[in-house]
């Protein structure tokens, strides 16, 4: 058996310049001056609490504070989903960048990317993580980064315009202080929950509105305070529960309940399973009357549910019946296939509808980046369009290329 030197493991130094490489490698870093910010961070000094191998792990969050149910509501994302955003934020060196979501670690990072003659504002709804943030800035040596103590809806005024506002935590809407706050050619780079799907977006100014540049999957703990997300969730039984944010999408637990004790119907599309996550959000913003499925595991093991709803799948309801996506593996479409399991007395109209987008995606959007998000602020039209997803502030747009 070979002798490990421990001392060479948790050198700190050697884990952060292994933890860029595989970054690199990952393409989640692709620039030399996010890699150099990388580079001189001591990601572990804003960790304190965590193992070395915890703090420089690529894909594993670092929970900071839990609240009185045991659940996160602030984390040290991973270290890869701060290399995508900040390579959508795309910053350079004399910007003023406000981070809302603070944490410490993140702010360090944008202070190496604006170097000495930019500025970096953080702010959090939370004394707790606003004053961990500030010791551990300090600590590191990064004390021009300015933290704030405030609600992260209402931006900071006092320092706006920004070149670069980026967000820490997942949005359900984007307020007006953060499009106000950011200069005419600005940049927002928003974690932004449509229907419990969320995605990294990076949104630059178009008109009096937004226009996305790129998007990246991501998860986060959600945003508090005003800007706290009004999701509506129903339990059909123990452990299987559907959640939406759109008020127009009937929730009628009940019926919906009784339709996963009829028949299944099991419609295939023929059309290929692939690139699981883009195939999720166009479902997502595209079903008429989307919900999120969710069961828990005992439920998928007796075969009531499939596993598709173990992490959440796109579902189609109507007052009375639900139907989902599943999958198979099939060579004839290239490894799997797309299908779908319809409940109630209106699965087998609901399965068409499903199965139809399955193949729409398939023949005309199955790619990356495919998708192109608007933010239109102030009041809603009336009626709203279909593809249309209302906020408090404005709406959410998609369109597929």
């Amino acid at each position: 058996m070979t002798a490990v030197d421990d001392s060479t493991i948790r050198d700190p130094k050697r884990l952060r310049a292994e933890m860029v490489r595989a970054l690199r490698d990952e393409e989640a870093i692709t620039s030399d001056s996010v890699a150099a910010a990388f580079a001189a961070v001591p990601r572990h000094q804003f960790a304190p609490e965590a193992s070395l191998e915890l703090a420089y792990d690529l894909h594993r969050i670092v929970p900071v504070k839990k609240d009185e149910n045991g659940l996160n509501v602030s984390v040290m994302s991973a270290a890869h989903l701060q290399g995508v955003m900040l390579e959508q934020a795309d910053i350079a060196q004399g910007m003023k960048v406000l981070e809302i979501g603070s944490g410490g670690y993140n702010a360090a990072l944008i202070q190496e990317l604006v170097g000495s003659d930019g500025e970096v504002t953080t702010v959090d709804i939370d004394r707790d993580i606003v004053d961990r943030a500030r010791l551990c800035l300090d600590d590191a040596g990064y004390r021009h980064v300015k933290t704030v103590l405030a609600d992260g809806e209402t931006g900071v005024p006092d320092g706006a315009p920004y070149d670069r506002i980026v967000v820490t935590a997942a949005a359900w809407d984007i307020p007006p202080s953060w499009i106000d706050g950011l200069t005419e050619k600005g940049r927002l780079v928003v974690p932004l929950t449509v229907c419990g799907t969320t995605r990294s977006i990076a949104f630059d100014r178009d008109g009096e509105g937004l226009l996305s540049r790129s998007y990246r999957l991501a998860h986060f703990v959600p945003m508090q305070g005003e800007g706290a997300a009004e999701e509506r969730k129903a339990v059909l039984r123990e452990g299987v529960v559907v959640q939406t944010d759109d008020v127009r999408v009937p929730l009628n637990a009940p019926a919906l309940n009784h339709a996963l004790d009829t028949p299944q119907l099991v419609r295939w599309s023929g059309a290929a399973w692939d690139l699981p996550d883009e195939l999720d959000l166009y479902l997502t913003l595209n079903l008429p009357r989307a919900v999120r499925l969710h069961a828990a595991k005992d439920v998928v093991d007796q075969g009531l549910v499939k596993p598709s709803a173990l992490v959440g799948v796109p579902a189609l309801v109507s007052d009375n019946s639900i139907a989902y996506r599943t999958g198979r593996e099939n060579e004839e479409t290239g490894g799997f296939e797309s299908g779908v399991i319809a409940h109630g007395p209106q699965a087998e109209a609901l399965a068409d509808q499903y199965a139809q987008l399955l193949r729409r995606w398939a023949e005309h959007h199955r790619r990356r980046g495919a998708a192109t998000f608007r933010y239109l602020p102030g009041p809603a039209p009336s009626p709203l369009p279909q593809d249309a997803v209302l906020r408090r502030h404005g709406i959410v747009t998609a369109s597929w290329a």
